[in-house]
């Protein structure tokens, strides 16, 4: 028998979940030994950064799994409608933005947990209602994509690749 993943087994929520979560760590670990300029360092010619990508997905979160089903989401001091999510201001550290994304992590995955995949939402830039399970699905999607931007990016600052923190050896 093969080595399964974690989820692999599970049921259809806890499989999902699995999955954002192996995404959301990835996130977190493209961030792990670099310092506050590479953090910050505009990698594309559009001003892609790592913590920009961090900051988008936090709101990314709050917008879907909170507002989106009825949630709380904690005041935005920026408008993610205006791509302000994708920038980071001088005033605004690595460790706020990190914390930043915990807390819309924990934010979600409360909504995740208390509500079926069948449950409906309806998002407030939308016109039309959506499931947990589509949701979660879109969510991880977009986790993923920019987790893989997050790789092109570092890999050009130092060289780091991959999708999970090497095993210590």
């Amino acid at each position: 028998m093969t080595n399964a993943p974690a989820g692999s087994t599970a049921e259809e929520k806890d499989t999902l979940r699995a999955s954002l979560d192996r995404h959301r760590d990835a996130v977190l670990w493209k961030l792990d030994g670099l310092d506050d300029e590479q953090l910050r360092r505009p990698m594309t010619p559009t001003g892609t950064t790592l913590l920009g990508l961090v900051k988008h997905l936090a709101s990314v979160e709050y917008g879907w799994f909170v507002e989106t089903f009825g949630g709380e989401v904690e005041p935005l001091w920026f408008d993610p409608y205006e791509s302000e999510d994708m920038r980071i201001a001088p005033d605004e550290t690595t460790d706020r933005i990190v914390a930043f994304y915990g807390r819309a992590r924990a934010a979600a995955d409360r909504m995740i947990a208390d509500l079926p995949l069948d449950a409906l939402g309806r998002p407030s830039w939308r016109d039309q209602s959506v499931s947990l399970r589509w949701t979660l699905v879109h969510v991880i999607t977009e986790t993923a994509r920019h987790a893989g931007h997050m790789d092109i990016l570092r890999e050009l600052i130092d060289g780091a690749t991959g999708a999970h923190r090497p095993a210590a050896g």
